[in-house]
């Protein structure tokens, strides 16, 4: 048994603006990340300072990196959303009469 989509699906106007900003976040992201990498490699001993109630610099920065692409998700989907309700208006047809 075969059926179709379950709505009907139509262009997406904010695509474009939606790809920008995941690029954006996405380089964003990286930069820090690579911060972590960096000093892992090149100075692992700074990796075992302890810098906050007992706990070394590894754990506090890989927990941020895991709390910054969750916050990071949610700013995305927040500015993406916004994006489509006002990019993918539905268009009224010429017939409705609005009151």
């Amino acid at each position: 048994m075969d059926h179709g989509p379950a709505v009907k699906l139509g262009t997406d106007n904010a695509s474009p603006i939606k790809s920008k900003i995941g690029v954006i976040l996405f380089f964003v992201y990286l930069i820090i990340y690579s911060g972590f990498v960096a000093i892992s490699v090149f100075s692992l001993k700074t990796m075992g300072n302890i810098v906050f109630a007992g706990v070394n610099l590894a754990i506090v920065y890989g927990f941020g990196l895991i709390l910054l692409a969750i916050i990071m998700g949610l700013i995305y989907n927040a500015i993406c959303t916004a994006y489509e309700d006002k990019l993918n208006k539905p268009k009224q047809d010429e017939n409705t009469v609005v009151k």
